[in-house]
């Protein structure tokens, strides 16, 4: 399984929101690159980086940091955040991000997603974030009427091969992932899966490689030390 530490982004500072609600944001530390730099002193070969601002504006925000990031270090890095065109889409992954994460376009804009899949292939990750089991979109500000499981069989259905998936109650929270949507997930989707939110410890690690998901992304747990990066990779294999 792979584990993935996240950096979240807003105003080129490194931030934890606490269940996606960007009032409840705390500040992790002085240097964004120094902390992915970090990271893969402790082996991790993957990071999970997504601009906040660019989530809730729609637009680019903070992108050069981002390829910063890339540029630096040699961390395969995927991008979620503010991503709602095919240039933008282009712009990143003609600049060394390794992978895109598709969340509010994939669920607003379907011939955007189409197209991207058919250019990109599995390069294209989607996210399905959820409350109440209903998708969040717009930086999980938004709520759409549609349920998580209907939304994966579309995905299915076009050929997405790896999913994010965030039950957003969760985040921030240190109290484990929604393992009971992830086993009706791992049921349905026959794909990569990544799980994130909630992760705590080594045990919530050891659950979801029980469970054979494919990937966790872990935040907070880094930062307030509660789970060590390094055990983590060994216990995800």
């Amino acid at each position: 399984m792979k584990i993935i530490p996240a950096i979240d982004i807003i105003e080129n500072k490194p931030v934890r929101l606490y269940q996606g609600d960007y009032n409840k944001k705390t500040v992790v530390g002085t240097s964004v690159l120094d902390i992915a730099k970090q990271f893969e002193n402790e082996g991790a070969k993957y990071l999970h980086v997504v601009d906040l601002d660019g989530a809730k504006s729609g637009s680019l925000i903070n992108n050069e940091l981002i390829l910063d990031i890339v540029k630096t270090t040699n961390l395969k890095v995927d991008v979620g955040g503010g991503i709602r065109s095919m240039n933008t889409i282009d712009y990143y992954l003609n600049n060394g991000v390794d992978k895109i994460t598709l969340g509010t376009a994939a669920i607003q804009d379907k011939e955007l997603l189409l197209s991207a899949i058919e250019k990109y292939g599995d390069r294209i990750i989607v996210g399905v974030d959820c409350r109440n089991e209903m998708l969040c979109v717009s930086g999980w500000t938004n709520e759409e009427n549609v349920h998580y499981l209907d939304f994966v069989k579309d995905l299915i259905g076009i050929n997405v091969k790896t999913i994010i998936f965030t039950d957003i109650s969760k985040d921030g929270t240190l109290e484990g992932p929604n393992y009971k949507m992830l086993e009706k997930l791992r049921k349905l989707y026959p794909y990569e899966i990544i799980a994130s939110g909630g992760i705590k410890d080594i045990s919530h690690i050891e659950e979801l490689v029980r469970m054979n998901i494919d990937g966790a992304i872990t935040g907070k747990a880094m930062y307030e030390k509660t789970l060590s990066l390094k055990e983590a990779i060994k216990v995800g294999g």
